[in-house]
Formats: structure tokens, C-alpha cells, sequence
């Protein structure tokens, strides 16, 4: 029941966020909506999954990324039983990538 709450209160956020259209737009939302420290966690999770998804082993994203190891299991735990979309946009990034390499 909780979860169900929690959607429909935020619903108009996110509703928000599929109207962003450009990266700079998208920059801009986020620096007003969020404090630089709680953008700089998202960050470094989307850094620390991208990684992980890359098979980096955790010495290695501690280093590039500074994550503790506590944040590193969280975010693997996500990628190994979360609903599956963050890996999913880090596959689709990555497949755009290719993409526009192929077409270079």
C-alpha cells in the first residue's frame, strides 16, 4: 500500500522529467530540484553500476569512483535484483554508443 502512495505522490515528477529535452535542460532541472551532494551520489552510482556492468572488479571502482564498498554492494545488488532498468539503460547507452561509432 505504501508504494502505491509513494507513486501517485510523485508521479508529477517524473511526469516532469520525460519533458526534459535537451542534456543542458536536464543539468539545469536537476541542480534546482536536488542538493550538488545527493546529484553527486547519483553520479557516482550510475558511475559505480556502469562499471560493475563492465565486470570492474570493486578495488578498481573504489578507485576511479572514490564509492565505498557499502555503496558498491548496493548498487550490484540493484543491478542483480532491483527491476532491472537501470542495467537496462546502461545497456541501451552502450548500444547507442555503438551505434554512432558504426556510423562514424
Amino acid at each position: 500500500m505504501g508504494r502505491n502512495i509513494s507513486k501517485k505522490r510523485n508521479e508529477s515528477m517524473y511526469k516532469a522529467i520525460l519533458e526534459i529535452q535537451t542534456l543542458e535542460e536536464c543539468l539545469d532541472f536537476f541542480e534546482d530540484l536536488c542538493a550538488m551532494t545527493e546529484l553527486r551520489s547519483m553520479e557516482q552510482r550510475f558511475e559505480v553500476a556502469t562499471m560493475l556492468k563492465q565486470e570492474k572488479v570493486y578495488t578498481e571502482i573504489m578507485k576511479s569512483t572514490n564509492a565505498s564498498s557499502a555503496t558498491i554492494s548496493r548498487v550490484n545488488r540493484m543491478l542483480n535484483s532491483g527491476t532491472g532498468c537501470l542495467s537496462d539503460m546502461i545497456d541501451r547507452m552502450k548500444d547507442r554508443d555503438i551505434d554512432k561509432a558504426d556510423k562514424r
